[in-house]
């Protein structure tokens, strides 16, 4: 099996609901988000590629314009945009674009990740 991993990044704001009002992430903050995608394919396409990387930018578009310098609560509609829910939109996002898509893993900090793997 063969794997690439294309990574992005953005800044941006979250509220999280749900949370005792002692709990930090109760109270508006930001993070430096890492999203990776993962693709994988058992044979390589007819230039060698699984996918060409260039052929990601729509993500890159899309995180850039709809994500970057934005309070997540307003772009996902709800309370809980944590860093799990953040990698099943990517992942959904990117599937229906690609079907090499295999992963995608999100980070909010340098010793943070969570994964939606199907």
């Amino acid at each position: 099996m063969f794997r690439i991993t294309k990574q992005f990044a953005f800044s941006a704001s979250h509220v999280l609901g749900g949370l005792s009002a002692d709990h930090p992430c109760a109270r508006l903050h930001g993070h430096n988000y890492i999203v990776e995608v993962e693709l994988q394919a058992e044979t390589l396409d007819s230039r060698g590629f699984v996918r060409d990387y260039r052929e990601l930018t729509p993500l890159k578009r899309l995180i850039d314009d709809e994500f970057d310098h934005r309070h997540l609560n307003d772009v996902l509609g709800h309370d809980h945009a944590t860093a799990e829910n953040l990698a099943k939109f990517f992942y959904d996002w990117a599937r229906n674009r690609w079907d090499e898509v295999s992963a995608v893993r999100v980070s909010e900090t340098p010793k943070t990740w969570a994964e939606y793997r199907p």
